[in-house]
């Protein structure tokens, strides 16, 4: 099974939210400011293929970072999402694929423990370790050594006649070649053989690629590493179609905070304060959760029924491919077309009415007639 998983903040300009604080954005775009008062979050998607296509289905994502409290909480965003994967209890080993922020022993360590395995990119500047080599000499004192030679990992990159030749396996990639070398060296912060990948890619140039597990194939890593963008479609669809990040509850008896601040101290609060603050993060997590949950079941309906999810979009998109299955915009656009219809006539529907008849004001509804809501009433 194989997920990924990766970082997301959230612009919030509460001043009485809890876990608000100001975030650094690290992006290229000049529509993103470099500072912003919002929420961190970490997620968890699942790699689905399905009909054809590679999804990446959200499973949770919780607030890591705002609040404090105990002065004597060491755990980072590393260890907080490792705990997070431990919490969903898991029946067979993971493959986690993430970018390079979390390339990092503590992290890897916690997937070890567990059973589980990371695919990810490391920086420029990492160095590796060849294996001691064994002197044939007679044996001389102190401790064995741990480690041969330093290799920067960069260098390798050099050895040009080493590279194989294949066809891209990432995904949507077709006629493009690419060149690869693998090759499994010691690295010092898990203390252990990993495999490296060196790959030069003719349009989106060098990556160094580690894996955990020495029994995955080199293209199978690069396979794998392609997949890892999809957690940002997901991203995407769950802001502006879903709007699972799109919560506004504030807490009245915070004390307000300012732009520019950080972390929120509550060790010295009140444990009335304190039941409050986490009533409202709970109050966060369960909004988001609740909008993942109906992101999973757009992606089931856009694999499922992808022909009645296109015959029932009567509007216009460019990129339309009835081949293939639509995107969560349009199935949220079939969905709304046939809501008057299921209404009319589906008989699993008595219960909804009910609920519509007591929330609807009929003065200002001009169809509840047509939807009988007065009768079910």
């Amino acid at each position: 099974m194989t997920l990924t998983v990766d970082g997301l903040k959230r612009p919030k300009e509460g001043r009485k939210m809890p876990g608000v604080k100001s975030l650094h954005q690290e992006s290229r775009c000049n529509a993103k400011a470099s500072f912003i008062m919002g929420h961190s979050l970490q997620a968890v998607a699942l790699l689905v293929q399905a009909a054809g296509l590679c999804l990446a289905v959200p499973v949770a994502a919780r607030i890591h970072e705002g609040v404090v409290w105990s002065a004597r909480d060491r755990r980072t965003l590393l260890d907080k999402l490792g705990g997070l994967l431990r919490g969903l209890q898991w029946s067979c080993a993971l493959t986690v694929v993430a970018d390079a922020y979390y390339a990092a022993a503590k992290f890897a360590r916690s997937l070890l423990a567990g059973g589980h395995h990371l695919v990810t990119r490391v920086r420029s500047n990492a160095v590796a370790y060849f294996p001691p080599s064994r002197s044939r000499t007679r044996k001389q004192r102190g401790r064995p050594r741990t480690y041969g030679p330093k290799t920067p990992l960069r260098t390798w990159f050099r050895y040009h006649q080493q590279f194989l030749r294949a066809a891209s396996p990432v995904y949507g990639e077709s006629d493009i070649t690419l060149r690869y070398y693998s090759f499994d060296l010691l690295w010092r912060p898990l203390a252990q053989l990993v495999r490296f990948v060196w790959v030069k890619h003719p349009t989106r140039g060098n990556l160094i690629l580690l894996c955990i597990d020495l029994t995955l194939e080199p293209l199978e890593i690069i396979r794998l590493y392609g997949w890892r963008f999809k957690i940002e479609v997901s991203f995407k669809q769950a802001i502006h179609t879903v709007g699972a990040y799109a919560y506004h509850f504030w807490m009245q008896d915070m004390t307000p905070i300012h732009r520019g601040s950080g972390k929120q101290y509550v060790q010295r609060k009140s444990e009335t304060y304190r039941a409050h603050i986490r009533r409202k993060l709970a109050a966060y997590e369960r909004h988001i959760q609740l909008g993942l949950i109906a992101q999973g079941l757009l992606q089931y309906l856009a694999v499922s029924f992808r022909r009645v999810t296109w015959f029932n979009f009567h509007s216009y998109i460019r990129t339309a491919c009835p081949q293939k299955p639509p995107s969560e915009w349009v199935v949220t656009h079939a969905l709304r077309h046939t809501w008057p219809h299921f209404l009319r006539s589906s008989a699993e529907s008595t219960i909804l009415k009910k609920f519509l008849a007591g929330k609807i004001d009929p003065r200002r509804c001009g169809y509840s007639d047509a939807f009988e809501l007065d009768k079910a009433a």
